[in-house]
């Protein structure tokens, strides 16, 4: 289905994308994985070509584009093979840089975000903890302040770019008797090779190029100038970049599942069983139609969310609904598909693996199936 969403401006900057992602990304993306590393070349070959922070003013190297460029760039990333780059990538433009635009001083942004968009430094955003996940509110790593400097003590986990990033927006506990407790939230910049702050690199089951980290400060002291936006403020800018985030993994597990489709295609009308290709089969090409019809219903809705989005509305209902439904899907489409290659979908040099085990993520990062329910539930006044 043909949908009018997209201008001249935002199919030039897929074309673009697309290219430098065939070329650049990948013939690369199975060495990455082996690696458990992104080479630090490409992010700087992205920013060069303006493939990073694009939304953000000129003044730090964006050139001001609307938010629908950013679903181009995450459709376009599920089709370059490499799960955990696309992650890594996303995490860096639309989850954690999103803070410094949102809450910076011009200071603050030329020192951090500019570097960013020239992909010189990577970021990520700290919130997850041993204890706390889309319980924001319920976050223990405490900063306190000492004059003019903060000094912070606690760990995060499953930080997206927490091991080989440079910047952590890190969420801390400024006022740990404010009532209610998500009062006393604020972000704070943290720099990697502060003294007191150590990483360690979790193992994942996929997605293995994108690094994921444990982290841990121990009586890390911060300038007072690294706190963003004010004391306590933290909060609200969380849930709302919460939106965004979850509105971006929707466009990545829609457009990782029409990939996926698309290889199974190629697969079933390739491989013959009894003298046929097994696309000939009623079986098969019935599963085909409803990993398609799927794919379809999530599109037109992550469409229609994102273009509500762009324009200011708050569609946080529909984003939580769209959050839960194509991170399930993706997971039965990648399920599927592996099943329909048979024993090749089990090995992991064919893509299709691989994705199986990326996208098990989907369904629990940025807000579970669960939470995201339970999010409509209440949004529906029950």
């Amino acid at each position: 289905m043909k949908y009018d969403v997209f201008n001249e401006e935002h199919e030039q900057f897929r074309v673009q994308l697309r290219r430098f992602l065939a070329d650049r990304v990948t013939p690369h993306a199975a060495e990455w994985e082996r690696n458990r590393q992104i080479p630090r070349q490409i992010w700087q070959e992205m920013g060069q070509l303006g493939f990073l922070g694009f939304c953000y003013d000129p003044a730090y190297g964006g050139v001001g584009a609307d938010d629908l460029f950013r679903v181009v760039m995450s459709e376009e990333m599920a089709r370059c093979s490499a799960g955990g780059f696309g992650v890594a990538v996303c995490a860096h433009n639309d989850m954690s840089t999103t803070y410094i635009d949102l809450l910076g001083t011009h200071e603050q942004k030329l020192r951090w975000l500019k570097p960013c968009t020239a992909g010189e430094k990577v970021c990520a955003i700290a919130v997850s903890e041993p204890g706390a996940g889309s319980d924001v509110a319920g976050i223990a790593t405490r900063a306190e302040r000492k004059g003019d400097h903060y000094v912070i003590e606690g760990q995060k986990t499953f930080i997206t770019n927490g091991y080989y990033g440079d910047i952590l927006v890190t969420a801390v506990k400024t006022d740990t008797k404010a009532v209610p407790p998500h009062k006393g939230i604020s972000l704070i910049v943290v720099e990697k090779g502060m003294k007191g702050v150590t990483a360690r690199k979790l193992e994942k089951i996929g997605g293995h190029a994108s690094d994921t980290a444990e982290i841990f400060f121990d009586q890390v002291e911060v300038p007072v100038e690294h706190l963003l936006g004010t004391e306590g403020q933290a909060f609200y800018a969380i849930m709302k970049n919460f939106q965004l985030e979850r509105l971006v993994a929707t466009i990545l597990a829609v457009s990782f599942a029409q990939h996926i489709l698309e290889l199974t295609m190629d697969h079933a009308k390739q491989r013959v069983a009894f003298g046929k290709p097994i696309a000939k089969f009623q079986a098969v090409r019935h599963k085909l139609a409803e990993m398609a019809t799927a794919i379809e219903l999530n599109r037109a809705l992550s469409y229609q969310c994102a273009v509500q989005y762009a324009k200011g509305e708050d569609v946080t209902k529909e984003i939580s609904m769209l959050k839960y439904a194509s991170a399930e899907m993706v997971n039965r489409v990648a399920y599927d598909a592996t099943q329909l290659f048979g024993g090749y979908g089990y090995m992991a040099e064919y893509e299709v693996a691989r994705l199986y085990a990326d996208l098990r993520a989907v369904t629990i990062a940025g807000g579970t199936t669960e939470i995201m329910k339970d999010i409509v539930g209440r949004l529906m006044g029950l």
